[in-house]
């Protein structure tokens, strides 16, 4: 109770001392939420940053109005966090958060010119994605694990992972984007679904015939299983009825990728699928820019690390196939 307390009391004492900035920071997310129409997501990880800068700001400059605000403070703040072993890419997110609010206080005319033009982002040493292989997609949608044995039940709640995963992997969506897929958004008739990605941007992801007739199953099933559910939801709670969470959906791909030894990957996350859905396609020849508009990325770099992987795989079949490797 006492942290507590002490924490609070220094929360309200540095914006009381800063409390123009934290303000302009609060009208920076509401126009992202408003206007922008960023998931609430985005929005509490850019007020995250956000607020960190400015707590960094109070701290050590004390009251400081958004025009003094200078590269020097800002490269201060970015130096403390790799000191405190922050990563290169987590350190480049808070320097794009840093660049979209001086953007912003540039069209208010608040300043004149943006200090993040003479601040250089870190450089990130690029991993290739891990993704699961074939055989072991195949597993799960056989239904029938490496030893043998049965990896979904036939229950509802066996049906909703099962799902989930066949989602995942044929569509290459995002966590958030399968947790916000709505029923209406699923059409059947042109085998596709709408997806509202980062941004609100909205893209178009075909479906193949088996997806569309095992959506079209749950959520009858939903309906016949559930007497309370959220409405309009595609994907709900086996048990609850409400909205999927985040954490219960990597509880459960994490728990079948581990429990039916699907991949020795150290990271068993949702977002291992949208790789292996990326990485399997470029693999088998597709368009490197079509990937990129199933994906949703605002650019082709983003892209490009499939790329590596694909040439990964040749390196590979090189050397089990050709007499001379």
């Amino acid at each position: 109770m006492i942290v507590r307390l002490l924490y609070n009391f220094t929360i309200i004492n540095l914006f009381a001392l800063n409390e123009e900035l934290y303000s302009l920071a609060g009208r920076f997310i509401s126009y992202l939420e408003l206007e922008k129409r960023y998931s609430g997501h985005t929005c509490t990880a850019y007020r995250n940053d956000l607020f960190q800068f400015i707590d960094f700001i109070t701290l050590n400059y004390g009251s400081t109005p958004v025009g003094d605000l200078t590269h020097v403070m800002i490269r201060s703040w970015l130096a403390r966090l790799m000191e405190d072993t922050m990563t290169a890419k987590s350190v480049n997110r808070k320097i794009s958060t840093l660049k979209s609010f001086f953007k912003f206080c540039l069209r208010q005319e608040l300043i004149k010119q943006s200090p993040m033009i003479k601040v250089v982002a870190p450089k990130i040493s690029r991993r290739l994605p891990g993704f699961i292989e074939e055989k072991g997609m195949r597993a799960l949608e056989d239904n029938r694990s490496p030893a043998d044995l049965q990896i979904f039940t036939d229950d509802f709640e066996g049906i909703t992972h099962r799902l989930i995963f066949e989602i995942f992997y044929q569509t290459g969506i995002r966590l958030s984007e399968l947790i916000y897929l709505q029923e209406f958004r699923v059409d059947n008739g042109n085998l596709s679904i709408k997806v509202m990605g980062k941004g609100g941007k909205e893209r178009v992801i075909p479906i193949s015939p088996a997806l569309g007739a095992q959506i079209n199953a749950y959520t009858d099933l939903k309906r016949s299983n559930l007497e309370v559910f959220e409405r309009g939801v595609l994907l709900v709670h086996p048990h609850s009825g409400k909205r999927l969470y985040p954490k219960y959906v990597y509880l459960i791909v994490h728990k079948y990728l581990t429990d039916h030894q699907i991949t020795t990957l150290k990271k068993k996350s949702p977002h291992v699928l949208r790789h292996t859905f990326a990485t399997h396609l470029a693999n088998n020849g597709a368009d490197l820019n079509a990937v990129k508009e199933l994906l949703g990325h605002s650019s082709l770099a983003a892209t490009q690390v499939y790329t590596h992987t694909t040439i990964e795989q040749l390196k590979k079949v090189y050397k089990q196939a050709h007499p001379k490797a």
